[in-house]
């Protein structure tokens, strides 16, 4: 069997390396979700640029129009903005299916060959076992990754933060920043004129109150 393979070498390594290529799609697209779930559990102290990024931008959204509705709309845009190398994960998806249909197209080809030499079914059988063994492969590494399993509990912890933690913080922080202007106020019109223009350089803050903003801003960006 093995010199039969060698006897069809130049299809063999074809089918070989487009099954490969295949299955190395679905294990990156798998290793990639899976760090990102990871992440998603970590949210408040991730390192993760575009997770970051995510979040900053749901903040500044969220500044702007005071609340997003949709929020599985904007995690669903997310989703489909992750890449690997500068590749979007959607099109290594769709690569992946079609190095698989490639490859069995090349195995076809090489038995119509086979066929067309007169050669023994025997001499072809090498074409359908490949092709038997990387379909088997394929469809079961595809079932250990389970990208599209992977991409919803990706989506659901996204939403579940933005929405129950992140959005709740965001409140908190915009009710806290309303209590400490009136206060403010307070302060700087209870000086006099002359104390006012001799501050008129200095911090308008007490030091307890520039604490506690800080400690505000810290939440607001984790």
């Amino acid at each position: 069997m093995f010199a039969l393979f060698l006897q069809h070498k130049i299809f063999m390594v074809g089918i070989l390396v487009l099954l490969s290529g295949s299955i190395i799609c679905q294990i990156i697209m798998g290793v990639i979700y899976h760090r990102l779930i990871w992440e998603t559990e970590h949210m408040s102290t991730t390192t993760n640029k575009s997770l970051q990024q995510l979040k900053l931008k749901f903040s500044g959204c969220r500044k702007m129009n005071e609340k997003i509705v949709n929020v599985p709309i904007f995690v669903d845009k997310y989703l489909s903005r992750i890449k690997f190398g500068g590749v979007p994960l959607s099109v290594i998806k769709h690569l992946s299916g079609q190095l698989m249909l490639l490859s069995v197209l090349v195995a076809g080809i090489g038995a119509c060959f086979s066929i067309i030499g007169n050669e023994s079914f025997f001499e072809i059988a090498p074409y359908y076992v490949i092709s038997f063994l990387g379909l088997y492969c394929y469809f079961a590494v595809s079932s250990l990754v389970d990208v599209p399993g992977k991409v919803n509990i990706l989506r659901i912890n996204l939403v579940d933060y933005l929405e129950n933690h992140l959005a709740n913080r965001l409140e908190q922080t915009e009710l806290d920043m309303q209590l400490i202007q009136p206060t403010q106020k307070e302060n700087v019109s209870s000086h006099s004129p002359e104390q006012n223009t001799d501050n008129a350089g200095a911090p308008s803050f007490a030091g307890p109150e520039m604490e506690e903003l800080e400690l505000l801003l810290q939440e607001f960006l984790l």
